[in-house]
């Protein structure tokens, strides 16, 4: 019997192409579903897709060659990306000097491969943030360039601009007024990006709803670009001024009216105030990850700080190593000088404490920096999927930027073929963290370090785990505090040759780390 018939003529079809199109809209909104509940609490990958995977032979990496290489960040145990700047921008690289606010740079792909990527993310449990520059835009923004060439333009109020020349400023040794023939223009980041002018109410509005467009496709939370920035008052308190920590809560509040969406500020100078959810809610731990390589090569002081820094810190912190800017410190391969142990002990030092664990593309498998490059290039290379000196395995051209220094040895081809590689350490510290929910989300107790030892417990309702790291080249005796005599202390890291611990006293090897099942 033909469908015609059985639907009854006309009136049948079109019931029938309601509910198919009910299907489908279910269906839909099933795939664009986020990430389960927490995921933040997981580990991010920050990554540059310039220099992530190309998918197209151009030598320059796009979203699709990203969404083609998630199955590979599964397996890692990542629970989030980062994108770093993915719009339009003048510099085409940088990507911090926007052009477009909601369209995708045209040599990482469209709108559509964006979407693709979303929805492939969230089928393998993993959200995706991206990043938004709320200060400033780029100098070719067209709203700018009116507002540069004709001073009755009403964008001329979208910018910080004066007739004169503002005097007496320095923000980081430099005068931020840039001088053109119709007055002067902020550009606290150099004058290749012109301040907004987030007084302006009709500046809020035009960031609330690029905010909203990226939400409303799915994106599950931003990185906030330079928050403390937002407003300069005067030559003197040009910097986190009030008005900018209420500009930052308000956006977070508006990105978080979204279930389960996450953000994380870019705040140098106070990142423990902008993590508190009356703020921002998230920050990266700007001052922490100093001591982290210190700490990994032995040194008692970094050891101390790193011990105290959650005591005192919010969980909703976000912990790195290393990161897109040169001022945050060379990649870790290089901080530690290609030092393996040290390596590893830098990495379970982050990836085991408090708060939202931030790895920078290729420190999982122990990238250096590019070969022949300064300053932010040097840290923003190429993947080393393969070990090859040219491609990196990365393209099939020439690749648009110089492979890293050590490309022959360490590449996610070996890394992931070897049971005591950067990759297994990496993957076996995040399983630790996927699968207790303690060092996922707990508390953060004890917190000791004797000598070249640390030790703290982390606890979640019946769970408790203490994580102990020797980053001495000797054994140490250490006694464990708050630890019941009758307790027993079950390996769960190392999970093998180790038998279970009667008590608090312990003997730690060398430059070692253990993680422990506390027990009745």
């Amino acid at each position: 019997m033909s469908f015609f018939n059985r639907s009854k003529g006309l009136g049948g079809l079109l019931v029938m192409a309601c509910l198919l199109a009910g299907v489908f809209f279910v269906q839909r909104q099933t795939q664009n579903q986020g990430p389960q509940e927490d995921w933040q609490h997981g580990a991010f990958m920050e990554i540059f897709v310039r220099s992530y995977k190309d998918s197209n032979g151009d030598g320059i990496g796009d979203l699709k060659g990203l969404t083609q290489s998630l199955d590979h960040l599964k397996a890692l145990g990542i629970k989030g990306i980062w994108l770093m700047p993915i719009t339009v921008s003048a510099d085409r690289d940088h990507g911090y000097a926007t052009r477009d606010f909601r369209n995708i740079e045209p040599d990482y792909g469209t709108l559509a491969d964006f979407d693709e990527l979303i929805q492939e993310a969230h089928k393998r449990g993993i959200g995706v943030i991206m990043d938004y520059v709320l200060n400033h835009s780029a100098f070719q923004h067209p709203f700018f360039e009116e507002a540069l060439i004709n001073p009755q333009s009403p964008y001329r109020q979208w910018y910080e601009w004066r007739n004169g020349k503002p005097v007496g400023w320095d923000i980081w040794g430099r005068d931020p007024w840039v001088t053109t023939i119709h007055g002067s223009y902020l550009a606290t980041f150099g004058a290749p990006m012109p301040d907004f002018n987030m007084r302006n109410p009709e500046v809020v509005k035009y960031h609330e709803d690029n905010l909203k467009f990226w939400l409303d496709r799915g994106i599950d939370g931003f990185r906030l670009d330079a928050t403390p920035h937002l407003i300069e008052n005067n030559a003197k308190d040009w910097n986190d001024q009030p008005e900018s920590r209420r500009l930052t809560h308000h956006f977070t509040r508006l990105i978080k009216s979204y279930p389960n969406k996450y953000v994380v500020c870019e705040a140098t100078a106070e990142p423990k105030v902008y993590a508190r959810e009356d703020i921002c809610g998230g920050a990266f731990a700007f001052g922490l990850e100093n001591q982290i390589s210190k700490a990994a090569k032995g040194e008692a002081e970094a050891i101390q700080k790193v011990a105290q820094y959650y005591t005192q810190a919010p969980h909703t912190l976000a912990s790195f190593a290393s990161n897109h800017d040169q001022f945050a410190g060379k990649r870790l391969w290089d901080q530690v000088n290609g030092n393996e142990v040290q390596y590893k002990l830098a990495a379970a030092t982050y990836l085991l404490l408090p708060g939202t664990p931030f790895i920078y593309y290729g420190e999982e498998i122990g990238m250096a920096g590019a070969k022949g490059l300064t300053d932010d290039p040097f840290i923003r290379g190429p993947y080393s999927w393969q070990p090859n000196e040219k491609t990196a395995g990365f393209t099939s051209a020439q690749p648009y930027r110089a492979a890293s220094g050590n490309v022959s040895t360490h590449h996610a081809q070996g890394q992931k073929a070897s049971d005591n590689s950067l990759w297994s350490f990496y993957r076996d510290m995040l399983k630790l963290r996927n699968t207790r929910i303690s060092l996922a989300k707990g508390s953060y107790e004890a917190a000791q370090a004797q000598g070249q030892v640390l030790a703290y417990q982390r606890k979640a309702g019946q769970e408790h785990s203490a994580v102990i790291i020797n980053y001495g080249k000797q054994p140490a005796a250490f006694q464990l505090e708050d630890i019941a005599s009758s307790a027993t202390l079950r390996p769960i890291y190392p999970s093998k040759g180790i038998p279970n611990q009667k008590g608090a006293q312990l003997t730690m090897p060398a430059q070692s780390v253990y993680v422990f099942a506390v027990e009745k």
